[in-house]
C-alpha cells in the first residue's frame, strides 16, 4: 500500500469516528416564531409537511412510506394521536403493534425529518368517534368539547398523559428530538358558537392547559380565531391561500395545517378528485402570500382497518393522495408536488427575508414578489388566475407565458424554474391482476347465523332498546325480536295483498327477517304466483338503509305472514359512530317504531310489545375469523350464490411477487374481510354511488398479514353474494408514461442557487420526457409513443392529428440500446 492510500484509509476512518459520534448525540433544538415563519435554532425555514397515520398502517410500512415522503420534499409529518385505540377501556391502554406512537415519532426522527403531534383529543379524521373512546361518553353528567368539568379532567388527564410520554421518550425538539408542533382541540370554531359562554370558556382553557404543559415547543389550534395567547390559529381548507384571514396576532406565523389533497370517500360517493395541478397551485399560492408551513391531508391516507372508520366512511381512505392506500407512488401528484419543493426552496432565502409587494398587470395576472434590499436576492411568482384564458404578461422587460389558472416560480426574478400547469413529472396507471398461486384450488366453506327468537335468553324490553347504549361500539350489531299472535281474520284473503313490515329507524341500517327467514326469501311461491313476480323484481329485499347525509331511514317491506304465532327479528346494524358536530355524547342510533300495516284490522303497533335484544353474531363470539374459533362451528361445503347472515372460509398462499396485496369482493353485498383473524374492514359493494358502481370493490391486504402457506380469509355477508367471484388480486404501477411540451420548462432539479444567482446543474438543460422504473424493476415494451399532439391519459394515449409515425420505433431502439430503467 502506499503511503497517500495509508493516508486516506486513516482519514476514512477518522471520518467515520466522527460521524458515528455525531449520529449517537441528540441535538437539542430551539423552536420559537414571529409573524414569518418558524424558527429553528435562530433561523427561519420552509416547511413541507404531509399527513401519515400511524394506525392507518400495519409497523411494517412505516419506513418505505416515510421514506417516500422525505424523497417527495417533505421536511415535516403530522399525525394525530388516537384516544380510542390508546385507552380503549378506561385506564387500559395500549401502544402495540401500529398503535405503537413512540416508535412512530422516533422513526420520523431517525430519516432526519420534523413531526407535528395533534393531540387532540378530539380529532375527527373520519374515525371512530372522532378519537374519543366510547367509555367517555359514559361518564355521568359529561358534556363533550364544553366548559364541562367531567370531560375537561379526562380531556386534561389524556392529553398530559401522551405529552409526558413524548417527553420521557425526548421526543420534542427541545430536547433533541423531531416534534417541532403540538396541537390541542381541532376545528372548534365549527361548532363553539352552540356552546356560546362554555365554548369561549372552553377554547381558552384548552389552550392555557396546552402550553403550561411546558413541552418546548409551540402550540397551534386549527381553524380557532381566538386561538388564545401563543398558539398559533392555522387554516384548514384547499386554497387557504385566498381563504385564509391570517393569524389573530401579527407575531404568529401564517401555518396552514391540512390541504386536503382529494376528499375521504364514504359509501354511496362517487369517485372523489383532485389534480396535481390544482393541488400544487395551492401550494404556490400559499407560498407567494406569506405562507411558510403547508401541510398535505393527507400525504399517505392507508387502511381503516376492522371498525375503525367513521359513519359511513369506506376503508380506503385518501387513495387520491401522492402515495396511494397500498404505498405506491401516485404519479404524476407525487412527482410534480416534489418538484414544487424543491423550486420553493430555491427561493428561501428571498421568501423568509425578502420585502414583500405585489404588482397587477390587468385582470386576474399578477406577481408576487420578495427582494431582499440591498443583495441580488429576489423571487417572483407569477399568476394566472383565469381557470380558462391562458396569457403572456412582461415583468421586468421579459415575457412570460401563462397557461391558465397557474403560477410560474422566478427564483431570480428572471428565470421560470417551475410552472403548477405545466407537469414535466412521470405518470402512472394503476392495475390489479389476479394472483395464481393466491387463488388456486380455493375452497370455500360456509356457515350461517341462526336467528335469534323471543323465546331464546336474550335482554327483554317493553321496547327496541338504542343500539349504541347495548352494544356500547363492540359491534355493529343488535338483534331485536319480537313474536305476534294472529289468526286467519287478521290476515288478507287476496293473494296480490300483503302486510307491510314498516320500520321507523335512526340509523344505519336494517335486516329484516319473519319466521326465520330474510323477507326476500320468506316464502316458496308458484312459479306464476304474484309474490314469486315480486321477488323476481326484487322488490322484497329484506334490508334498507340511510346514507352518509341522512343516517335515518324508514324501512317498509311487503312480508308474509302466517296463522298462530309469527316471529319478526331485526338485525340493526351500524356503520361507525360520528366523528363531529356538536352533542356527540347524545347521538343514537337503531330501530324507533314498529308497525304492520294492511291487515283485514288495520294497523298493528308492535313497538311497545315484548322485545328482546342480542348483541352482536354467534360468529363473532366464537371468533370464526381466527384458526382457533372456526373449529367451534361446523362449516359446510358451498359454491356460487348465498344468502344472508353466512360466514366464508378458505386458505390461500402468499402471491407471488412483491406487489401490493388486495381482494376483490365485486360479486358480493356488504360485510367484513378478516385475513389470519386480522380484519380489514368493512366492504359494501351494493351500495352503489350515482355512477352506478360501487365507492370501492378492491380491499387492501398487507403483506404484512400474510404467512407463506395457508393463510385463513374469512368473510362475512349481510345480504348475500356469490362467493366464487371473490378473487386474490396483486396490485402494480407497472404501467408509466411521460409527456412533455415544448413550452415546460426543464426539470428543476437541473437548477441550484449560487450567490442569489440561479444557475444550470448540467449544461444541458433541454426540456425532456424521462422515466423511470418503480421499485427496482425493469421495462419489458414501449406500448405507446408520439412526437406530435397525442391526447388522453397515462395507459390511454391516443394519437392526434399530427404525430411522426416514426416515434414508437425511435424510442424502441433507444430502449434496447439501454441497460439502465431511465
Amino acid at each position: 500500500m502506499s503511503v497517500p492510500s495509508r493516508v486516506l484509509l486513516a482519514a476514512l476512518v477518522c471520518l467515520l469516528m466522527i460521524s458515528t459520534v455525531v449520529q449517537g448525540e441528540k441535538f437539542k433544538r430551539s423552536v420559537t416564531y414571529d409573524g414569518r415563519s418558524l424558527i429553528i435554532n435562530g433561523k427561519r425555514e420552509l416547511f413541507f409537511s404531509g399527513s401519515i397515520h400511524y394506525p392507518r398502517m400495519p409497523p411494517e410500512m412505516w419506513w418505505d412510506i416515510l421514506k417516500k415522503a422525505k424523497a417527495g420534499g417533505l421536511n415535516v409529518i403530522q399525525t394525530y394521536v388516537f384516544w380510542n385505540i390508546h385507552e380503549p377501556e378506561k385506564g387500559q391502554f395500549n401502544f402495540e403493534g401500529n398503535y405503537n406512537l413512540t416508535k412512530f415519532i422516533k422513526m420520523i426522527g431517525d430519516l432526519g425529518m420534523y413531526a407535528t403531534l395533534r393531540v387532540g383529543p378530539f380529532i375527527e379524521a373520519e374515525w371512530n368517534y372522532g378519537g374519543f373512546p366510547f367509555w367517555l361518553r359514559e361518564v355521568p353528567n359529561i358534556t363533550f368539547r364544553s366548559d364541562n368539568p367531567p370531560f375537561k379532567y379526562h380531556m386534561k388527564k389524556f392529553t398530559k398523559m401522551i405529552i409526558d410520554m413524548m417527553k420521557d421518550a425526548q421526543l420534542y425538539a427541545s430536547q433533541g428530538g423531531p416534534i417541532i408542533l403540538s396541537q390541542v382541540e381541532n376545528e372548534y370554531n365549527t361548532i363553539q358558537l352552540a356552546f356560546r359562554e362554555l365554548g369561549t370558556r372552553y377554547v381558552h382553557w384548552a389552550g392555557t392547559m396546552a402550553v403550561r404543559l411546558n413541552t418546548g415547543v409551540p402550540w397551534v389550534m386549527c381553524k380557532q380565531k381566538d386561538a388564545p395567547g401563543p398558539v398559533i390559529n392555522t387554516c384548514n381548507g384547499r386554497n387557504c391561500g385566498d381563504t385564509f384571514t391570517g393569524p389573530n396576532k401579527p407575531s404568529k406565523p401564517v401555518l396552514w395545517t391540512e390541504n386536503w389533497t382529494a376528499r375521504y370517500r364514504v359509501f354511496g360517493d362517487p369517485p372523489s378528485r383532485r389534480s396535481a395541478e390544482n393541488l400544487a397551485f395551492s401550494v404556490a399560492r400559499f407560498f407567494s402570500k406569506n405562507g411558510t408551513l403547508a401541510n398535505y391531508y393527507m400525504y399517505y391516507g392507508g387502511t381503516n382497518y376492522g371498525r375503525l372508520g367513521s359513519s359511513f366512511v369506506t376503508t380506503r381512505y385518501y387513495d387520491e393522495a401522492p402515495i396511494d392506500e397500498y404505498g405506491m407512488l401516485r404519479e404524476p401528484k407525487w412527482g410534480h408536488l416534489r418538484d414544487l419543493h424543491s423550486a420553493l426552496r430555491l427561493c428561501k432565502k428571498a421568501l423568509l427575508s425578502g420585502k414583500p409587494s405585489v404588482e397587477n398587470f390587468g385582470p386576474n395576472l399578477e406577481a408576487h414578489i420578495y427582494e431582499q434590499p440591498k443583495t441580488k436576492a429576489c423571487v417572483a411568482f407569477l399568476s394566472n388566475n383565469d381557470s380558462r384564458t391562458p396569457a403572456t404578461l412582461t415583468f421586468r422587460g421579459s415575457k412570460y407565458y401563462l397557461p391558465q389558472y397557474s403560477i410560474s416560480i422566478l427564483p431570480d426574478c428572471k428565470t421560470v424554474v417551475y410552472n403548477t400547469r405545466m407537469i414535466v413529472a412521470q405518470h402512472s396507471s394503476r392495475h390489479y391482476q389476479k394472483s395464481k398461486a393466491a387463488n388456486k384450488d380455493l375452497r370455500w366453506e360456509m356457515f350461517i347465523e341462526d336467528i335469534p327468537t323471543l323465546n331464546e335468553n336474550l335482554i327483554k324490553s317493553a321496547s327496541p332498546l338504542e343500539q349504541w347504549s347495548v352494544t356500547k361500539d363492540t359491534t355493529d350489531y343488535l338483534w331485536h325480536t319480537t313474536s305476534i299472535s294472529l289468526d286467519g281474520f287478521h290476515l288478507p284473503l287476496r293473494e296480490n295483498i300483503l302486510p307491510v313490515l314498516r320500520i321507523a329507524s335512526l340509523g344505519h341500517m336494517m335486516h329484516g327477517f319473519v319466521n326465520g327467514h330474510y323477507i326476500e326469501a320468506a316464502t316458496d311461491t308458484a312459479p306464476n304466483s304474484f309474490v314469486h313476480y315480486l321477488l323476481t323484481k326484487r322488490w322484497l329485499t329484506g334490508s334498507g338503509h340511510g346514507t352518509n347525509i341522512e343516517n335515518s331511514f324508514v324501512f317498509q317491506k311487503p312480508i308474509i305472514l302466517k296463522p298462530g304465532i309469527n316471529h319478526i327479528s331485526l338485525l340493526g346494524v351500524t356503520i361507525g359512530l360520528p366523528d363531529s358536530g356538536v352533542y356527540l355524547e347524545r347521538r343514537y342510533a337503531g330501530t324507533r317504531t314498529v308497525a304492520i300495516q294492511g291487515l283485514n284490522t288495520g294497523t298493528l303497533d308492535v313497538t311497545y310489545s315484548e322485545w328482546g335484544q342480542k348483541v352482536g353474531l354467534d360468529g363473532e363470539k366464537f371468533q370464526v375469523y381466527t384458526q382457533e374459533g372456526s373449529d367451534r362451528v361446523k362449516w359446510n361445503k358451498t359454491k356460487g350464490l348465498g344468502g344472508p347472515l353466512t360466514w366464508y372460509k378458505t386458505y390461500f398462499d402468499a402471491p407471488e411477487g412483491n406487489d401490493p396485496l388486495a381482494i376483490e369482493v365485486a360479486t358480493m353485498s356488504k360485510g367484513m374481510v378478516w385475513v389470519n383473524g386480522k380484519s380489514i374492514g368493512r366492504y359494501w359493494v351494493s351500495f352503489l354511488s350515482p355512477t352506478g358502481k360501487p365507492s370501492q370493490s378492491v380491499y387492501h391486504i398487507p403483506r404484512a398479514f400474510l404467512k407463506p402457506k395457508d393463510n385463513l380469509l374469512a368473510i362475512f355477508e349481510e345480504i348475500g353474494g356469490n362467493i366464487d367471484g371473490v378473487q386474490i388480486v396483486t396490485v402494480n404501477r407497472n404501467t408509466i408514461c411521460s409527456y412533455i411540451k415544448e413550452s415546460d420548462p426543464p426539470r428543476v432539479n437541473n437548477r441550484k442557487r449560487e450567490d442569489s444567482v440561479i444557475q444550470k446543474v448540467f449544461d444541458d438543460a433541454r426540456r425532456s420526457a424521462t422515466l423511470m422504473c418503480p421499485d427496482n424493476k425493469k421495462i419489458l415494451r414501449v406500448e405507446f409513443a408520439s412526437y406530435g399532439n397525442p391526447f388522453g391519459a397515462c395507459g390511454n394515449y391516443i394519437l392526434g392529428n399530427c404525430s411522426a409515425p416514426s416515434s414508437k420505433r425511435i424510442i424502441k431502439q433507444v430502449y434496447h440500446l439501454s441497460s439502465l430503467c431511465t
